[in-house]
């Protein structure tokens, strides 16, 4: 087979890169491990930034995103058992979408399939092969056969655990991380949020985030360590724990029911430089993890998009390698600056082991410093609805 694109990974990176690229009319195929019912079943995130709404209304995805999201104006900070609220739209006239990333991704993979664009599920053993050459190409077995895909250029979209980062020679790799010392307990349940919007909580017992994914699904994470086992948490304790880290009026108010998926994530932060590697270009979480206390994760992926299909679009509309050139520093300028976000959402919000009172002192410090600056508030609220692309 022949395409001009080959990309690794049908998440919402690799179907929005697809869906923009099939827009565009340059051709490509996506190809994909597991099943399709199998991504679709993940549990992912859910707060959308203005910049990934452009960009799903641009691929011709959005409608349904406009018509059951839940626009958010702003959040709140609990701390001293008191609600602070960050005026997102009014500190900087923008605003978050909530809405689930396994709704965006069905919503994608629709658009996908009435465009015609080609996708191939459980390919195993996906392989790219002479990506720093002129001909690079991409093989895969299916039902027993191999076959393979020449291509001009390889998108890697499949994520920390992909292929594509592992095919990079570790010479040709920097990478920086930082693992944090404790995880997120979360649930999922059908039950109505505790509050119209988000509230994350820093509490002496650990870190809380109400959360949801619509007005009556609910989705709450408590910080707990990374030894806890998910069969000691039954809902009941969960619950329990959850409403002494939240503001009375919200503890006493929340309605709670069964939890249809519960589970227990470490946080990370992780940066693999550079992105690009001759015709392979790494997208999303193939090349960067952030802890999902700033809800940047999936919002990086869309921005790498954004700067990877600017600059296939310059490459054959114009004839142009400025853009794919420039794909790596683009992209990195802006995963840096969510890195370091999410970083000081995460050591102000959460409970360290090692840093005792004093560490709590500068946590409380610093929250009460950030709800009575004008100035500190625009700055958090800035970077939560997103910078420019």
């Amino acid at each position: 087979m022949r395409t001009q694109v080959a990309i690794i990974g049908s998440g919402p990176a690799g179907l929005l890169l697809g869906q923009l690229l099939t827009n565009a009319g340059i051709d490509n195929i996506i190809l994909d491990r597991v099943s399709k019912d199998y991504i679709l079943g993940r549990v992912r995130a859910g707060v959308l930034e203005e910049g990934m709404v452009d960009m799903l209304d641009r691929a011709g995805a959005g409608e349904r995103m406009h018509r059951e999201g839940l626009p958010h104006d702003g959040f709140s900070l609990a701390f001293d058992g008191r609600d602070h609220r960050i005026d997102l739209f009014g500190l900087t006239g923008r605003r978050v979408m909530v809405y689930g990333q396994t709704e965006l991704t069905h919503d994608l993979m629709d658009k996908r399939e009435a465009s015609g664009g080609s996708s191939v599920y459980e390919a195993t053993n996906v392989t790219p092969h002479d990506f720093d050459g002129a001909g690079p190409y991409v093989t895969y077995e299916k039902d027993g056969v191999t076959h393979r895909i020449d291509c001009d250029f390889i998108a890697g979209c499949d994520g920390y655990h992909g292929v594509s980062r592992k095919s990079v020679p570790e010479s040709a790799l920097k990478s920086y991380e930082r693992i944090y010392p404790f995880g997120w307990l979360g649930i999922l349940a059908e039950v109505p949020p505790v509050c119209h919007e988000l509230i994350y909580a820093n509490h002496p017992r650990g870190f809380a985030l109400c959360s949801m994914r619509s007005h009556t699904r609910s989705r709450y994470y408590i910080q707990c360590a990374l030894d806890e086992k998910i069969e000691d948490w039954s809902d009941d304790r969960f619950y329990d724990e959850l409403r002494r880290r939240l503001p009375a009026e919200h503890a006493e108010s929340m309605v709670t029911g069964p939890s249809f998926e519960k589970s227990i994530a470490p946080l990370r932060s992780f940066v693999a430089e550079p992105m690009r590697f001759g015709k392979l270009f790494l997208v999303g979480d193939a090349a960067h993890i952030v802890p999902p206390t700033g809800a940047k994760g999936l919002n990086l992926a869309a921005s790498d998009v954004y700067y990877l299909f600017d600059g296939l679009l310059g490459y054959y509309a114009d004839k142009s390698s400025a853009g794919i050139d420039a794909y790596s520093e683009r992209a990195l300028k802006r995963v840096w600056r969510a890195v370091r976000f999410s970083w000081s959402m995460t050591t102000m919000l959460h409970r360290f082991p090692d840093t005792g009172e004093f560490g709590q002192k500068i946590q409380e410090a610093e929250l009460d410093y950030l709800v009575s600056s004008k100035a500190a508030s625009t700055a958090l609220a800035e970077n939560y609805v997103g910078l420019p692309y």
